[in-house]
């Protein structure tokens, strides 16, 4: 990935712009068709020329998605970014619901995970080591 601030970044296509930011085209083409990119303009062929303000938008919902935020969320902080009454409390609290939800996976997982380990462990012991009827990871997806 090269920087925004390149000469290229002018006017870019769209495998320029997913180069640059390591978006893939067709997630570009899924954010303009939800409004999460602005369209842009288009030469008199039709191409798409991106300037290297989509980029920057376009990195900011990159980084958004992979802390896991959801494409309201990710509506709603570009909002409060690019307005000019933005409030740091308005974004903390955007925040705050999603560490809660964050929060919320990790014990989920921590409980799957503790199944799991269970299940595993009297498989170990009843069917690995013996010709045992049940297996105890087929008993649980069965039950």
């Amino acid at each position: 990935m090269g920087s925004i601030t390149d000469a290229r970044a002018e006017k870019l296509t769209i495998g320029n712009l997913s180069e640059l930011t390591g978006v893939n085209i067709e997630t570009i083409r899924y954010y303009e068709r939800i409004k999460l990119l602005h369209a842009p303009p288009r030469t008199s062929g039709g191409r798409r020329i991106y300037c290297d303000a989509h980029a920057r938008r376009l990195q900011f919902v990159r980084r958004a998605r992979k802390l896991g935020f959801g494409i309201e969320a990710i509506r709603n902080l570009l909002a409060l970014a690019e307005g000019n009454n933005s409030s740091c409390q308005d974004v903390r609290d955007i925040a705050a619901l999603h560490l809660a939800d964050v929060r919320t996976k990790l014990a989920d997982l921590s409980k799957l995970e503790n199944i799991l380990a269970v299940t595993v462990a009297q498989c170990d012991v009843e069917c690995c080591t013996s010709s045992a009827p049940v297996c105890p990871v087929l008993e649980i997806l069965q039950h």
